[in-house]
């Protein structure tokens, strides 16, 4: 028997083939694989990666008939989508998780702990005893508390607080409001009309500002820090003594966490796609 595990999110997919131990024998990557966003994509995305993967393992495609495959996946946790996708899929037996879930088990490897994946989005999580717990993760409208598409948001809407003369500006909402011409029109244009990565495209100017003691920029990581520390509160095991803070944000949110938080982070274990394959042999191996 031949394992497959996907990981997949916005930006790419990455899949590999395996035996019913979890050796590796093929690998491949593959084009976008959020299923909320694009379903029909996001299918000839991850058949197209596997294929590759099923190649380079030496298998004809028809293979995969045979297979048993675990897929984490962006947007499986929100409607049916990853319900749709299963039903779609080629292989003998699959499962479709969330990608958060495939990251926190890649992340702590076979340990009991918690981790948050911090990027555009945010999403937090646990492992007790090889059961995973999943919170947060409900996107850029009503939830991703931290993100960077939220510090994004957050940042605009100070700098035109401080437009207004309601709140104190800084050198980071002047510098804000030059970009869009002094204008503060356009930056309610582009509110309207941009999407969660152009949002968290402000994510870094953010922290290089507070990092040289910018008053907006500190208030605006301060009151993500708050949120982080909250998720991890509400998803940590008792006795915790392991968490990973990955994504893009994992890093430079780092050095802001409280002492309590700090002195129980660990290097993350693995990939979301390691914790994907983990996750197959578990299940089907």
């Amino acid at each position: 028997m031949r394992l497959v595990a996907v990981d997949g999110g916005g930006t790419g997919c990455r899949a590999i083939v395996a035996d019913a131990g979890g050796h590796m024998l093929g690998r491949a990557e593959g084009g976008p694989a959020n299923v909320m966003t694009d379903l029909e994509g996001a299918l000839v995305n991850i058949i197209g990666a596997v294929e590759r993967a099923a190649q380079a393992a030496g298998l004809a495609p028809a293979a995969l008939s045979g297979c048993k495959a675990v897929l984490a996946l962006a947007g499986a946790n929100v409607g049916r989508y990853g319900e749709e996708l299963q039903r779609r899929l080629p292989f003998a037996d699959s499962i479709v998780e969330s990608d958060a879930t495939a990251a926190v088990r890649g992340a702590l490897g076979g340990h009991d702990g918690a981790a948050g994946i911090i990027g555009t989005g945010s999403v937090f999580g646990a492992q007790v005893g090889g059961a995973i717990r999943i919170i947060g993760g409900w996107g850029f409208l009503l939830g991703d508390q931290a993100s960077g598409a939220r510090l994004g948001r957050a940042l605009l809407e100070e700098a035109l607080l401080a437009f207004d003369h309601i709140t104190p500006g800084s050198a980071l909402t002047e510098a804000v409001l030059a970009r869009f011409g002094n204008d503060p029109r356009e930056i309610v244009v582009f509110g309207q009309r941009s999407r969660p990565a152009e949002f968290a495209a402000f994510a870094p100017e953010i922290f290089d500002h507070a990092g040289r003691g910018d008053a907006v920029g500190k208030k605006i990581i301060d009151d993500a820090i708050g949120w982080i520390e909250a998720s991890l509160d509400a998803v940590m095991p008792p006795g915790c003594d392991r968490v990973c803070l990955l994504g893009g944000l994992g890093a430079p949110y780092t050095p802001y966490l409280g002492e309590r938080f700090r002195s129980l982070l660990q290097p993350a274990r693995g990939t979301a796609l390691d914790g994907a394959l983990a996750l197959a042999v578990e299940k089907f191996g």
